[in-house]
């Protein structure tokens, strides 16, 4: 399959190119681009007009098993396997009728994101492109006890492995305390530098990236100090606001970890817990400035905790967020696609348009690169080379 548009950008470089054709292999691949003048008929041409074709967003902080109302838990709790897989489901594909083609679940009860994971990935049905984290490690009674992690002290090795041997793609401990959660403050640590580096230790020694909620100051110190691979939220909190050490930003800034920044929510709305509404205006400095000094700072969503955290809310991260903290239009693309990629450890499938990888292809009206908000006019949406049929 051959698919064209005025416009193409890959995601490599900041710049758009005119007039490219995508070859789509039967694997679902990308088998080349090219110009059209180039192209010879032997396979049929979409076109797709007056668009710009870019990679799939990759959202790389969800909870599908989340329903996105302003208390998630008694519905999840509600739910009996069947039913939470059925909610799943339709939360994933309304993120890929917005263009999210790969999703990072960073926590569900029962493994069910692997079971929706393999369900899509054997083809069954079209769907984003699922990396999941399985129940999220923590303390009894701790930050998403409900979603069934809790382990004992000195328990996070065997936690680890249990989660690598059920065959999850990434694991995921809770650091801190959380704002879902009542028994334990967000700005508390739950896990200290010690059990962190043994997680690290696992995770890696099974392949595996190891993201860390870490909201606390104390948290987020342990984290980084490990050299983690992501710290969620990175808010810094402490029992009456916001930390303010330059010495930690400076460590943050320098090290290798990703900041995966949930700061996606719905035009027009506040952050959805108190606790970050109050404090919004602290935390968005703190973050220009790790961006400004170099971070590694991915835009993400924490899609399902609260209505203004639908499953389809990034691309209002990238129009709302991302340039706040001083990025271009083409860097906040590039940021939810090539850099998304790379902190999941998937560039070489996804993240770009180049030959070899994945067809995950979307295509917008307009050019975002002139007018961001073009992103929210979605032309198609192609999941390694199927294309999602348009309601």
């Amino acid at each position: 399959m051959l698919v064209t548009a005025r416009r193409l950008f890959t995601a490599v470089s900041p710049t758009v190119l005119e007039d490219r054709v995508v070859e789509i292999d039967e694997e679902g691949r990308i088998a080349s681009i090219r110009s059209r003048p180039d192209v010879g008929r032997s396979m049929e041409l979409v076109d797709l007009g007056d668009a710009t074709l870019l990679p799939g967003l990759i959202d790389i902080h969800q909870h599908l098993c989340f329903d996105a109302t302003l208390d998630p838990v008694p519905q999840l709790q509600a739910d009996d396997h069947a039913a939470l897989l059925d909610r799943m489901q339709d939360a994933a594909q309304r993120a890929l009728a917005v263009g999210i083609t790969t999703i990072r679940d960073l926590g569900d009860r029962d493994y069910a994101s692997l079971e929706l994971r393999d369900a899509i990935s054997r083809g069954n049905e079209i769907g984003p492109r699922i990396l999941a984290a399985g129940p999220p490690i923590t303390t009894p009674n701790g930050h998403c006890w409900f979603l069934g992690g809790e382990i004992e002290p000195g328990d996070v090795a065997r936690a680890v492995r249990e989660r690598a041997e059920r065959g999850v793609d990434v694991i995921k401990i809770m650091a801190s305390g959380g704002n879902m959660t009542p028994t334990v403050g967000p700005h508390e640590s739950q896990f200290g530098a010690d059990d962190i580096a043994v997680a690290l230790h696992e995770a890696h020694a099974a392949g595996l990236k190891l993201a860390v909620h870490a909201h606390g100051v104390g948290a987020v110190r342990d984290a980084v100090a490990a050299g983690v691979d992501s710290i969620e939220h990175c808010t810094l909190f402490t029992a009456e606001g916001v930390a303010d050490e330059p010495e930690l930003i400076e460590q943050l800034a320098r090290s290798r970890s990703v900041l995966s920044m949930t700061a996606a929510v719905l035009a027009g709305s506040e952050p959805p817990f108190p606790a970050i509404r109050q404090r919004m205006a602290a935390i968005l400095a703190n973050h220009q400035q790790l961006y400004r000094r170099g971070a590694r700072v991915v835009c993400s969503s924490d899609a399902g905790v609260a209505p203004t955290k639908p499953h389809t809310v990034l691309p209002h991260g990238v129009v709302g967020f991302l340039p706040m903290l001083g990025m271009s239009n083409a860097e906040a693309i590039i940021n939810v696609t090539a850099d998304a990629a790379r902190a999941c450890g998937i560039d070489d499938r996804t993240g770009t348009l180049e030959p070899g990888k994945d067809a995950d292809i979307i295509a917008v009206a307009g050019n975002p690169l002139t007018d961001l908000s073009a992103i929210h006019d979605i032309v198609a949406v192609y999941a390694r080379g199927t294309l999602l049929p348009q309601t």
